[in-house]
């Protein structure tokens, strides 16, 4: 085999993994049991979210991940914890946050244990990160507030960040006892282990991922819950790579 046969060959492989993506970095949050002080009621199931989707992305050896439940999901301690961990993150990488808890509608924001985490604090979590493919996985209610926060004068095109939230604004995220997660969070899994993979290309893109998990919840939940997806981002963005 000729010298350019064979670099022409490397060539084509390295330009085939252009843009999948090499590490993944999660940091998962989930909050059930809110002080007493707090200005919202206990949860059943955001602490088995947040461990649940933890332990699905261990799976996978690319993984770097951080759980971080009840009294220590503070938000001093969620920033700092996304600071250490998104900041390796080079520009082919993943990186997740996710938050399973309470939302909060007016303000557009999640409610972490010590207060609200409004959108311009999580846009600082992923300040100085490398990646291209940023996002934000929600099970909360109201979280579709979220993307209404992002729409005031986020242009940043470096730090571009997908939302993919449980619900619309005026929604509740729906939770049922006889299930060990909320329905986006059950939907989300069942997608994230292969289920929206629809090519078996072991590479979950953006766009798998939102038919996969919308259909899914609206089918739960008899048509009462719409997951929403947001952002400036591909549809082939990857979201999990089993490769």
């Amino acid at each position: 085999m000729s010298r350019l046969r064979i670099f022409l060959i490397v060539l084509l492989l390295a330009s085939s993994f252009k843009g999948v993506a090499q590490n993944i970095y999660l940091l998962s949050v989930g909050i059930s049991d809110y002080p007493a002080s707090a200005p919202v009621n206990d949860l059943n199931l955001p602490v088995e979210d947040a461990r649940a989707l933890h332990e699905l992305y261990m799976r996978n050896p690319r993984t770097k991940a951080v759980l971080l439940t009840n009294a220590n999901a503070r938000k001093d301690r969620i920033m700092s914890e996304a600071g250490k961990l998104f900041k390796n993150a080079q520009a082919n990488d993943i990186v997740i946050f996710f938050f399973s808890g309470h939302g909060d509608d007016i303000t557009g924001s999640f409610i972490a244990y010590d207060g609200f985490l409004k959108y311009d604090e999580i846009r600082k979590m992923f300040s100085g990160c490398k990646a291209r493919n940023k996002m934000i996985f929600a099970d909360a209610c109201c979280s579709g507030g979220l993307r209404e926060s992002s729409r005031e004068g986020y242009v940043d095109n470096v730090n571009n960040v997908m939302l993919f939230l449980s619900s619309r604004t005026n929604e509740s995220s729906i939770e049922h006892e006889k299930m060990k997660n909320g329905m986006f969070t059950t939907c989300l899994l069942r997608s994230l282990r292969g289920g929206a993979d629809k090519n078996r290309d072991k590479v979950i893109t953006a766009q798998e991922l939102f038919v996969s998990v919308s259909n899914g919840v609206k089918k739960l939940t008899s048509n009462r819950q719409h997951p929403v997806m947001w952002g400036n981002f591909a549809d082939d963005m990857p979201v999990m790579v089993w490769k």
